[in-house]
C-alpha cells in the first residue's frame, strides 16, 4: 500500500475508534458522516446533549488505549434486511442503506472493529497495530448539518488530524499555531484593515483608511505595470440588462452565483459578477483590424457574486470584490506568446512580492460532464494552445481532468503561504468560445474576416482574496511600500512635541506616510505599540534629537537602534517605496 493510500486508511480507521469511545458514553448514538480528509478526519454525531471542547482529552485518552488492545478491522457483507434491522434506531444510517439500494447495490458492506460493527466501504487498516497512538490528536468541534442541507438536523462533528508519526504531528500543529497567529482576520482587526457590517450586509468587505492605503497601492503597481505593458484601461458599468448574460450562457448556467434581478422600467438587470461580457461589448463596438492586435483591455471592476453564507470566510470568500481583471484580444498565433506573457506577469509580481512557492493547476474538460459548452475540436485546440504556453513558461503545474469553465480550459495560479496553506490567486485562459457567441471579429491581412482569441487574465486576483494572503504572507509586517504607516514619529514629552510634528509633515511633504504620535503616554508604552502595529521605522525624539543632526531609529526586525541623519531616514525610506521592495 502507498504512503498516501496507508495515511487515509489510518484516519478512516481513526474515525471508527472516536466512534466506538464515543459510544461508550453514548449509547445511542446517531452517526451520520465520518470520512478521512486532508491532514486528519471528522465524524458527525447525533447526540443527546451538546458536548464541549472538554470532552475531546478524554476521547483522546479513551482511543489511545483502543489502540493499544491491537483491534482487527474485518470487512462482511450483510444483506439489506439485516442492515435496516441493525440501524433501527439509527435514521442517518438507515438513509445511506436506502440510498445503496436505490444506486442497485445488492449488499451493503460493513467493518467490525472489536464490539463495533459499522456500515462502511472503508478503506481501513488491517489492525490498530498500524496506527501510531501518539500520531493523531482530536482538535475542535463544529455543527454541521446533515447531508449539508440547513433544512435538516445540525449534528455534533468533531475534528481530528492524524500523521504517519509524532514528529509530523508536531510540526503540522506548530504551523497551525503560527496560522493562528497570521490569521488575516485577527491582524486586520488588530492593525484596522477592513471590517463587515450586519447593516451593510455578509461578505461586503468595508475598507478602513489603512487597508485601503494597502488596497491602492497594489492597484497603483498594477495599473504602472499594466501601461508599460501596453494595456489599455476601460471602465464599464456595474448593472447590465439580463440579455448580456444570455449571449454569455451565464445565464442560466452561473445564476445561482449571481444576485437576484432588480425591474428597472420593465425590464431584468443583473449586477455583474464577472467583467468578460462588457469588454467584449467594448471590442465589438466596431470594425476592428489585425493592426490593433493584440487589444488588451484592463479594468478594476467592480463584480458581486453570491456565495452562500456559511461558505463566506473574511477576505478569502466574499460576496463583492475588485479584481485585478483584463482581456486579451489577439489573432490565433500570437495567443501562446500573449499567455506566455500573462504567466510571466504572475511570476514578476510574486517574486516583486517575496511569494517563492507557486504552481499552475490547468483544469480540462470531462467530456462526459454535460455542462461543457462547444465542439471537440475547439476544446482540444484551446487545451494545446494553453499547454504549449505552459511548457514554454518552465512554471511548474499540474493537470486536473475535470473543472474548466463550462465554455473552455483554465488555469488556476496556486500560491503557498508560509502556514503551508494554498489559496487560489488567479484564474487565466485561452477561450475560443466567447469570441463566437459574442461575434468578435476583426480582418486579417487579406480582408478576410476572422474570430479573435480571448484571453482571460487577472495575476492579482482580487483585491480582498490577495490582500488576505499577503497578511497571512507577511503576518503584518508590511513592506515599507505598502506599509499603512512606514515611519512613526515618538515624542518624549512636551517639550518634543512641534519639532516630531514638524518632522511628520516634512517627511509626508517627501512622499513617505508618517504619522506622529505626541500623546501623554509613557514613552516606552508608545515604542511598544508602534512594534505591535509592525512599524518599518520608528523614531523617537527628545532633546538630542531635537539639538542635534541625528535621530535614533529602531528599524523593524533590526536589534541595534541605528544612528541616522534626517536626509538619510528619507532617502532609505524612498528607496524602499520606489523599488517596491518585499522587506
Amino acid at each position: 500500500m502507498k504512503n498516501e493510500e496507508k495515511l487515509e486508511a489510518v484516519r478512516h480507521s481513526l474515525s471508527h475508534i472516536m466512534s466506538m469511545a464515543v459510544q461508550e458514553l453514548y449509547p445511542r448514538v446517531g452517526l451520520g458522516v465520518g470520512p478521512a480528509i486532508e491532514n486528519g478526519f471528522y465524524q458527525d454525531y447525533d447526540l443527546p446533549e451538546t458536548i464541549s471542547p472538554e470532552i475531546l482529552p478524554r476521547l483522546e485518552k479513551r482511543m489511545k488505549e483502543l489502540i493499544k488492545e491491537n483491534i482487527t478491522f474485518d470487512q462482511h457483507d450483510v444483506d439489506f434486511n439485516e442492515a435496516y434491522e441493525f440501524y433501527k434506531h439509527d435514521p442517518y444510517k438507515t438513509e445511506f442503506i436506502d440510498d445503496l439500494k436505490t444506486a442497485g447495490e445488492k449488499k451493503v458492506s460493513f467493518y467490525k472493529s472489536g464490539r463495533f460493527d459499522n456500515l462502511c466501504a472503508g478503506p481501513h487498516v488491517i489492525s490498530t497495530k498500524e496506527i501510531d497512538p501518539d500520531a493523531f490528536k482530536l482538535t475542535k468541534l463544529a455543527g454541521a448539518y446533515w447531508r449539508g442541507d440547513e433544512k435538516n438536523k445540525m449534528l455534533q462533528r468533531i475534528y481530528g488530524v492524524a500523521f504517519a508519526n509524532k514528529k509530523e504531528l508536531d510540526a503540522y500543529l506548530k504551523m497551525q499555531e503560527e496560522a493562528e497567529k497570521r490569521d488575516h482576520r485577527k491582524i486586520g482587526a488588530e492593525q484596522e484593515l477592513f471590517t463587515f457590517s450586519p447593516d451593510v450586509g455578509s461578505g461586503l468587505v468595508i475598507w478602513l483608511p489603512k487597508g485601503n492605503i494597502i488596497k491602492e497601492e497594489l492597484e497603483k503597481w498594477a495599473k504602472e505595470t499594466e501601461e508599460k505593458l501596453g494595456y489599455e484601461r476601460v471602465t464599464t458599468p456595474i448593472i447590465t440588462k439580463e440579455n448580456l448574460f444570455y449571449i454569455s450562457e451565464h445565464l442560466p448556467h452561473y445564476k445561482e452565483s449571481m444576485y437576484s434581478p432588480m425591474d428597472i422600467d420593465g425590464e431584468k438587470y443583473y449586477i455583474k459578477p464577472m467583467n468578460c461580457p462588457f469588454h467584449h461589448t467594448i471590442f465589438k463596438h466596431r470594425t476592428r483590424s489585425y493592426r490593433e492586435l493584440p487589444l488588451r483591455l484592463a479594468e478594476y471592476g467592480w463584480c458581486h457574486r453570491y456565495e452562500d453564507s456559511g461558505s463566506l470566510f473574511g477576505l478569502m470568500r466574499v460576496r463583492g470584490m475588485q479584481m485585478n481583471d483584463a482581456h486579451i484580444y489577439c489573432a490565433k498565433d500570437q495567443a501562446v506568446k500573449e499567455f506566455v506573457d500573462v504567466i510571466k506577469l504572475h511570476e514578476y509580481y510574486y517574486q516583486q512580492l517575496g511569494i517563492k512557492d507557486y504552481y499552475m493547476e490547468l483544469a480540462l474538460r470531462n467530456p462526459e460532464n454535460k455542462k461543457y459548452h462547444g465542439d471537440d475540436e475547439m476544446w482540444k485546440e484551446a487545451e494545446a494552445l494553453m499547454k504549449e504556453a505552459m511548457d514554454i513558461s518552465k512554471v511548474p503545474y499540474i493537470v486536473q481532468n475535470d473543472g474548466a469553465a463550462f465554455y473552455g480550459p483554465k488555469i488556476d495560479f496556486q500560491i503557498k503561504s508560509i502556514t503551508g496553506r494554498v489559496f487560489t490567486a488567479s484564474t487565466n485562459q485561452i477561450d475560443l468560445f466567447m469570441p463566437k457567441k459574442f461575434d468578435l471579429k476583426y480582418a486579417d491581412k487579406d480582408g478576410k474576416e476572422k474570430f479573435a482569441v480571448c484571453i482571460h487574465r487577472a495575476p492579482l486576483g482580487t483585491h480582498e482574496r490577495f490582500i488576505g494572503f499577503l497578511i497571512e504572507h507577511f503576518a503584518g509586517a508590511w513592506p515599507v511600500w505598502l506599509s499603512p504607516v512606514q515611519v512613526k514619529i515618538i515624542s518624549v514629552g512636551e517639550n518634543h512635541i512641534e519639532f516630531s510634528s514638524k518632522l511628520a509633515e516634512e517627511l509626508k511633504a517627501k512622499g513617505i506616510r508618517a504619522d506622529a504620535d505626541i500623546g501623554g503616554e509613557t514613552v516606552g508604552n508608545k515604542i511598544r505599540k508602534a512594534g505591535g502595529e509592525k512599524i518599518p521605522y520608528v523614531v523617537v525624539i527628545g532633546d538630542k534629537e531635537v539639538s542635534g543632526e541625528k535621530f535614533a531609529v529602531r528599524v523593524r526586525g533590526v536589534k541595534e537602534l541605528r544612528l541616522m541623519e534626517k536626509e538619510e531616514l528619507i532617502g532609505e525610506v524612498k528607496d524602499k517605496i520606489e523599488k517596491r521592495l518585499a522587506e
